[in-house]
C-alpha cells in the first residue's frame, strides 16, 4: 500500500508540475533534445534472434542451437544513462507520464525494421505484481506505441499465470527455467495474427520468447519483439 501510495503521489505531482528532463534535470521535456544526442541507439548488425550487437550479421553463439518462437527482438537503445533513469523512473517511481516519450523512441525505430504487425500484446505482469506496483510498465509502453503507430492494442490477450521471482541477477540459464511455463495466451484474440511483443528491457530474451511460445500455442502468427532497452 505504502508503495502505490508513493508512486500516487508522484504522478499527481506529475499534474501540478512541468515535466523535467531525466537525463539533466533540465525543465520542460521528459528528454531533453540534448539527452535524446547522448543516448546510444542500438545499431546493426545484431543477432537475428535476440538482437544483441554483434560485430557481424547473422546470430548469436547462443542463440544459435535454440528454438525460437520470436521472428526476431529489437531493442531501440543501450540500459544506460538517460535511458535508464528513464526505465527506472517509469517503473518503481510511478512517472507513467514517461510512456509517451519513451514509446516515441520505440515507434521512430519502426520504420528502419522489417517489422509488420496486425496487433500489439504487452508482456503481462502477475496480478500480485501488478497489485504491488499499482501498474505494468509494459502496457503502458504498449498502449502509447499503440496510438502512435495506429496498431490495435490486444488487452488480456497474454497472461502471466505463475509468480516468479524477478529475473535481476539470474544467469541465462536461470532466467530461462525461470519463466517457464508461466504464460498463457488466449486463442481467440492471437490466433492466425501477427504480432508485436512489447516489454521495456531486454537482457537474454527469455521472457520475451517464453511469451512467444505461449502466443504460439495459441496459434499466433509471426511474432516479433520489441523493447525500449537492451541491457548488457
Amino acid at each position: 500500500m505504502a508503495s502505490e501510495m508513493h508512486w500516487l503521489l508522484e504522478a499527481f505531482l506529475d499534474l501540478l508540475f512541468p515535466p523535467r528532463c531525466v537525463g539533466c534535470g533540465s525543465w520542460g521535456k521528459w528528454l531533453c533534445d540534448n539527452c535524446v544526442k547522448v543516448i546510444r541507439f542500438l545499431e546493426e548488425p545484431y543477432c537475428l534472434f535476440c538482437g544483441k550487437p554483434l560485430p557481424y550479421w547473422g546470430t548469436c553463439p547462443s542463440c544459435a542451437n535454440e528454438l525460437h518462437a520470436l521472428e526476431g527482438i529489437i531493442s531501440v537503445a543501450y540500459f544506460e544513462g538517460p535511458i535508464q533513469e528513464a526505465v527506472h523512473l517509469l517503473k518503481y517511481r510511478g512517472r507513467t507520464a514517461l510512456a509517451s516519450p519513451l514509446a516515441e523512441l520505440m515507434a521512430s525505430r519502426l520504420p528502419h525494421s522489417d517489422l509488420k504487425a496486425e496487433a500489439i500484446v504487452p508482456v503481462p505482469l502477475h496480478p500480485q505484481r501488478l497489485r504491488e506496483r499499482g501498474y505494468n510498465q509494459a502496457a503502458l509502453l504498449a498502449e502509447n506505441l499503440s496510438k502512435k503507430l495506429g496498431i490495435p492494442l490486444l488487452n488480456g490477450a497474454l497472461e502471466r499465470i505463475r509468480y516468479t521471482r524477478s529475473q535481476v541477477g539470474l544467469s541465462a540459464l536461470e532466467r530461462k527455467e525461470n519463466v517457464k511455463g508461466a504464460f498463457r495466451a488466449d486463442p481467440l484474440k492471437v490466433a492466425g495474427k501477427d504480432l508485436i511483443l512489447v516489454d521495456d528491457v531486454c537482457t537474454t530474451g527469455a521472457t520475451l520468447e517464453e511469451c512467444g511460445f505461449a502466443l504460439k500455442q495459441a496459434q499466433a502468427g509471426r511474432i516479433w519483439g520489441l523493447t525500449l532497452a537492451r541491457a548488457p
